[in-house]
């Protein structure tokens, strides 16, 4: 599968009424061909199972530098299986490579669904993230919390899981003053998420460093706090 044939196929299942009222919602100066969500990940899911990761990396790569909206999504849906043999290191460059180009909450979630996967992996690339934080570009720093989402979900966090909420819930306050909207809804997110298993975290979190949010990412963090 070429990046020329995987873009003829989207082009192939295109809906130019949906098209245009994708591009109004997601607000896209970019081409939208009109496809649903499922349909794209379904036809990523269809080239990733017949590709090894560098013809992965190939496909989304051309995916990406068409700026198609949906060839876009395509390309970070390529990514999102468990684990990649024997690593998954050009997976990971290709991934963090889109990062910068991020407009669009979501494309950036739909690479982030990739980026998820590749980072619990490997925790060490919290590194890569931690840098993020401090970026200039709004979806860099967006990013740094979305893509760390995992490590929200256990209940019973094991020693990395828990250096990682730590380290996490301390961007989280350095963000906090961030005055841009996508970024407090990001706060807002991984708080709530997080607080699902470990509501007096949060709790405590909120009680200390909440102060900095706005209130509806307060008040969204605290959604499913027992009272």
């Amino acid at each position: 599968m070429t990046p020329t044939d995987a873009i003829a196929t989207l082009r192939a299942h295109g809906d130019p009424a949906r098209a245009a009222e994708m591009t109004a919602y997601h607000k896209q100066s970019r081409e939208t061909l009109g496809l649903s969500n499922a349909l794209t990940g379904e036809l990523a899911e269809g080239w990733r199972k017949s590709l090894d990761q560098r013809g992965l990396v190939a496909l989304a790569r051309g995916l990406w530098a068409s700026d198609i909206f949906e060839a876009r999504i395509a390309a970070g849906k390529l990514f999102i299986q468990a684990r990649m043999r024997p690593d998954d290191s050009l997976a990971w460059e290709c991934i963090a490579g889109f990062v910068p180009d991020f407009d669009s909450w979501a494309i950036a979630d739909a690479v982030a669904q990739g980026g998820q996967k590749r980072l619990v992996q490997d925790p060490a690339r919290l590194d890569d993230l931690e840098r993020w934080v401090t970026r200039d570009h709004m979806w860099t720093r967006r990013a740094a919390l979305v893509f760390s989402l995992p490590f929200t979900k256990s209940r019973h966090p094991n020693v990395t899981e828990q250096a990682a909420r730590t380290r996490i819930l301390g961007w989280c306050e350095t963000l906090a003053p961030d005055p841009e909207w996508f970024i407090q809804k990001a706060i807002a997110w991984w708080l709530r998420e997080l607080s699902k298993r470990d509501p007096a975290r949060v709790r405590d979190w909120l009680a200390t460093h909440g102060a900095p949010l706005k209130s509806f990412a307060r008040r969204e963090a605290a959604r499913h706090l027992p009272d």
